[in-house]
C-alpha cells in the first residue's frame, strides 16, 4: 500500500502591521480597524517609542488595541511566530514608520521585534509596505529609502489626495488608509479612486 500525503496547507488572509514612534500613529489605529472590518487576521507589534506616540497622540494604550488584532506582540519578543518565515502572511505594514526603524529595515538590523517581522517579510519576499512618516528629508533619509526600496520594501508616505474634497482629518486618514490597503491587495470603499469625469445621476 502506497503512503499517500495530502497538502492542505492554505495561506490566510493574515498581515503583521507595525507602529512606530513617528507621529501619525491614528494611522495605525485607523489601518487596523479597516483590517477588522475586512476580516483580515491581525498580528501587531508596537516598538517601545510607538506606545509612548500612541498615548500622546490618541490617548490610547496599547492594550486597547488588543480587541483589534489576532495577537499583539511585545517589542522584544523574539520568540513571537512574526520573527519566522514559517509562519506565513501576505505581509506588513508599518504605519507610521520612523527613520529609526527604516533605516533598522535598510541594514538589516533586527535588535527590536518589529525590524526582525520586517526583515522576515523581506526575506520570504513578501510584500513589506512602509508608511514613512517625516518630513522635511534630508539626504540620509533618502538614501534609506532607496535602500529599503531596492530590498523590496514599498515605500508610501501619508501623501492625502484632494480631489475627493476632503472635510475633515479623518477623512484624510481614511483615504490614506484606504490606500494603501488597497496597495496590499485588499479591496475597500474607503478612499474615492480619480475619476477626472464622474458619471452625473
Amino acid at each position: 500500500m502506497e503512503n499517500t500525503i495530502t497538502y492542505t496547507h492554505k495561506t490566510p488572509q493574515r498581515l503583521i502591521v507595525g507602529i512606530t514612534g513617528a507621529s501619525g500613529a491614528i494611522y495605525g489605529v485607523r489601518l487596523l480597524e479597516a483590517l477588522k472590518a475586512l476580516g483580515v487576521e491581525t498580528h501587531l507589534v508596537i516598538s517601545e517609542p510607538g506606545r509612548i506616540t500612541l498615548g500622546l497622540e490618541t490617548g490610547m494604550t496599547p492594550e486597547d488595541l488588543e480587541p483589534l488584532v489576532a495577537r499583539r506582540y511585545a517589542p522584544g519578543d523574539f520568540a513571537a511566530a512574526i520573527a519566522s518565515g514559517s509562519f506565513s502572511t501576505q505581509g506588513m505594514i508599518v504605519a507610521p514608520c520612523s527613520i529609526k526603524t527604516l533605516a533598522a529595515i535598510a541594514h538589516s538590523h533586527t535588535d527590536e521585534l518589529l525590524a526582525r517581522a520586517a526583515d522576515v517579510t523581506l526575506k520570504e519576499g513578501r510584500s513589506l509596505l512602509l508608511m514613512v512618516r517625516e518630513t522635511p528629508l534630508h539626504l540620509g533619509h533618502l538614501r534609506l529609502m532607496v535602500q529599503a526600496t531596492e530590498l523590496g520594501a514599498i515605500i508610501f508616505p501619508p501623501a492625502p489626495a484632494f480631489y475627493s474634497h476632503p472635510q475633515t482629518i479623518e477623512e484624510l486618514v481614511q483615504q490614506t488608509v484606504g490606500r494603501i490597503l488597497s496597495r496590499m491587495g485588499f479591496a475597500n470603499a474607503l478612499y474615492t479612486p480619480w475619476d477626472p469625469h464622474p458619471e452625473t445621476a
